[in-house]
């Protein structure tokens, strides 16, 4: 799994791991059901989820939630859709 390799190589300690490792299992959760069953779909959404969230945590961002946050917040606008975006 290319997202565990992610978080596991990250140069943070055991705190830090254990926030991000959190953040991670809580926003995948929230997630997971917009990228239906094809699993290299979703392993590639989640690697883009830990990329997301390690982004957030290397802006010094620690608590489990604004890890959460932060990563969600880069996944929406990472699959924001163009008729998003147009005026109606």
């Amino acid at each position: 799994m290319k997202a565990r390799q992610l978080i596991e190589n990250a140069p943070y300690g055991p705190d830090e791991l254990k926030a991000i490792w959190q953040a991670c299992d809580e926003a995948w959760s929230a997630i997971e059901g917009n990228f239906g069953d094809d699993q290299q779909i979703r392993e590639t959404a989640r690697t883009k989820l830990a990329k997301a969230i390690l982004s957030v945590a290397s802006e010094g961002a620690s608590d489990p939630t604004a890890l959460r946050t932060g990563g969600l917040a880069i996944m929406a606008l990472a699959y924001r859709t163009p008729e998003l975006e147009r005026p109606s």
